[in-house]
């Protein structure tokens, strides 16, 4: 059968014209070479070369199996590259799983660093809020899980990459906009706007409404931020967002924060297969994600005092 050895072999004697330049050019031996070749022409029952003086020349087969070695080794030689590539972790896909609306807009800032530095991985963003996370890192169905709400297991490992506060955010003129922080008893007669994510993953049900036993007069969900702050702005109810978004937001509406209670911290964590920390480009979107420039974010994450 054809071996890519003598593939190789063809293409050198075609370039070099000679057993003993093709034998250099390969390290082999020049008797090892004539071995190969000759072994191949009695699997093919036909010659390859013949000797003209101290050059050889291909015989129409010997030519053919040239036209395939020039076409066929250079679709090798990348192969062996990408797959060193893929053991060194330098070439893939990432794809990145989503469990919370605003961090898709953070995500955006890590994404084209993370182009520019590693040009062999493509990338993907699965949006699908309502997916179980944990589950679609186990399945290999994603490979980076972006959420503020961690679950510990073994087999996954999180890293925080970026701290924030979730405020409340209102138009500029509504009866709350004056004040450093509020309470839960100040959202009883407000319709709060969220995203359309169960009240048990919502941190001002959860930390702030629930426990002091009091509920906002309307509860309405929007799947857009652009709508949800237009909608605040316009005084048709209040959200409670992360403060280094709305800052944002604030550069081209009429919009006023304000601490919830005596504050509701958090971190955007990055959670990984513990069995992804040998993928480069895996461990690296990470590095990125901590090392992203946070200035302009960190004056946004706390309410006016």
């Amino acid at each position: 059968m054809i071996e890519r050895t003598h593939l190789a072999i063809i293409r050198q004697l075609s370039r070099d014209g000679s057993l003993t330049a093709a034998a250099r050019s390969l390290h082999l031996s020049q008797s090892a070479l004539s071995h190969a070749v000759r072994r191949l022409e009695e699997q093919i029952g036909s010659a390859i070369w013949r000797r003209e003086g101290r050059h050889v020349t291909l015989t129409p087969a010997g030519d053919h199996l040239r036209a395939a070695a020039e076409r066929l080794l250079p679709q090798l030689e990348r192969l062996d590259d990408a797959l060193v590539d893929l053991a060194a972790g330098d070439q893939g896909a990432l794809r990145i799983g989503m469990e919370c609306h605003p961090c898709y807009r953070w995500l955006l800032r890590v994404v084209e660093p993370f182009l520019a530095a590693w040009p062999r991985v493509d990338l993907d963003v699965i949006r699908q809020f309502q997916f179980g996370g944990m589950a679609a890192l186990f399945q290999h169905e994603i490979d980076v899980l972006v959420t503020p709400d961690p679950i510990q297991h073994r087999g996954v490992a999180f890293s925080p990459v970026f701290d924030y506060e979730q405020v409340l955010v209102m138009a500029v003129n509504h009866r709350l906009a004056d004040q450093a922080s509020v309470t839960a008893a100040d959202l009883a007669d407000e319709t709060l706007l969220t995203y359309p994510v169960e009240a048990d993953r919502l941190d001002i049900f959860t930390d702030m409404l629930r426990p002091a036993g009091v509920m906002p007069r309307r509860h309405k969900t929007l799947e857009s931020t652009d709508i949800m702050l237009q909608m605040v702005a316009n005084g048709r109810g209040l959200a409670a967002l992360p403060g280094w978004l709305v800052a944002e937001y604030q550069t081209h509406l009429p919009l006023a924060t304000a601490r919830l209670g005596a504050g509701i911290a958090k971190q955007i964590h990055l959670g990984i297969r513990r069995t992804d920390h040998e993928r480069r480009f895996v461990t690296g979107f990470i590095d990125l994600a901590r090392g992203l420039d946070r200035r302009r974010i960190t004056r946004a994450n706390t309410a006016p005092d």
